[in-house]
């Protein structure tokens, strides 16, 4: 049998040995030397401590014959020992064949709740999904905990839950499971109100003493009265005569979304390569790739002739269909299946990004955004966006604490 085809596990007696109790150094080791006396056979193990409390799960091949009575004896002996709690129970085989169709469900709350949970449980029950694992993956900023979930394909899955997420007020991602999870990815992003907290224009705009009427052409732009590239020129038209060295002011001006840093950081540790497309400027976009170790970054360019800008942008337009363009780009340049690449927007204008993405989310979104997007986060917390690949909080703390 080549080792890519599934073994069959006999049905042979088993024994489930559980352990209960305050956790401690040496209860693992304990227990399997406990056990080696009798040579059983590990089939599976599981074990988990929450608030210091240890359970620990061994099915092990039924003892030879005439001897399970002295394992149950010595086992119980062992663990009253230790002031700890035990369970044998006798059955056959290991555990049922998983079903066809397997995902992961993160889910995400601010509080995460008890009504929620139970919410988001029954829904994945009623698709008919079976969870097979639970655990957390972060406890703060935001509560974060994965569901590893079998028996249902990943887009009707993905489908209900956002229904449900919507309902109840918690993000929700469903990514389907395997390898891809863990090969190389591209992350690309929006910057304006994404990976900033900021407008650029609008920053622009206060030292042109023209924030009233730059908004008044972008409400006019979210009416759905211009589209992006309309409102791009008549908002750039404002900014005419503007000295160049606000580019410098509006530069220190930037904010970055809490967590951004973290999670570019992080990202770029694993290997993963990431990038940012914008509807603002390379006067701005070019500065942040270089501050944070970006691959990749594309935006508008505002013309300046003679120390002063003209009011006018240069070059292609980054508008919606243009950021997907790119994605597929950055894609191709980073040798990166576009079903390996990630987008995270805000705006109508990332929709195109959102859906070529093999994951696209939502990060505070409008709400048409969010219906789009394949999950959404609304916390304000960049990061979180780690939590839907799996990486743990205490995970990035750890590679931080080394790194320092």
């Amino acid at each position: 049998m080549s080792a890519s085809q599934p073994q069959q596990t006999p049905e042979v007696p088993t024994l489930l040995v559980k352990i209960f109790g305050k956790d401690r150094p040496g209860i693992t080791a304990g227990l399997f030397d406990t056990l080696a006396a009798f040579s059983v056979d590990v089939v599976d193990i599981e074990q988990v401590v929450t608030r210091g409390r240890i359970t620990l799960c061994a099915l092990v091949t039924e003892p030879t014959a005439g001897t399970e009575g002295e394992l149950r004896a010595t086992v119980h002996g062992w663990a009253e020992s230790l002031k700890l709690q035990a369970e044998i129970i006798s059955g056959r085989g290991d555990n049922r064949p998983r079903g066809s169709g397997r995902s992961h469900v993160t889910v995400l709350g601010h509080p995460l709740t008890a009504e929620s949970t139970a919410a988001i449980a029954a829904r994945i029950t009623g698709t008919g999904g079976n969870i097979d694992r639970i655990h957390r993956l972060a406890k703060y900023p935001v509560t974060a905990v994965e569901f590893a979930v079998s028996g249902c394909e990943t887009e009707p899955l993905r489908t209900a839950l956002a229904t449900e997420a919507a309902e109840i007020g918690v993000d929700v991602a469903v990514v389907s499971a395997g390898l891809h999870r863990r090969a190389q990815r591209l992350v690309v992003m929006d910057v304006d109100s994404t990976l900033i907290t900021d407008e650029v224009i609008e920053l622009f705009a206060a030292h042109a003493g023209c924030e009233a009427q730059v908004a008044e052409v972008t409400a006019a732009a979210m009416r759905g009265e211009l589209d992006f590239e309309q409102s791009l020129h008549a908002r750039v038209a404002l900014l005419a005569g503007l000295d160049a060295s606000v580019v410098d002011k509006v530069r220190t001006e930037v904010r970055l979304t809490p967590g951004a840093r973290t999670l570019i950081r992080t990202l770029k540790r694993l290997g993963f390569q990431v990038g940012v497309v914008s509807g603002g400027f390379t006067q701005v976009t070019d500065d942040l790739k270089e501050r944070l170790g970006l691959d990749f970054a594309s935006a508008n360019t505002l013309e300046i002739v003679d120390g002063r800008l003209t009011g006018r942008v240069t070059g292609e337009i980054v508008d919606r269909a243009g950021k997907a363009r790119l994605l597929r780009r950055f894609a191709a340049e980073a040798g990166v299946p576009l079903a390996q690449t990630v987008a995270i927007g805000d705006g109508a204008n990332d929709l195109d990004m959102l859906n070529a993405a093999g994951l696209g989310v939502a990060f505070n979104a409008k709400p048409v955004v969010r219906k789009a997007a394949d999950t959404a986060v609304n916390v304000p917390f960049l990061d979180a966006v780690l939590y839907l690949l799996g990486i743990t909080r205490e995970e990035v703390e750890t590679a931080d604490a080394h790194e320092d």
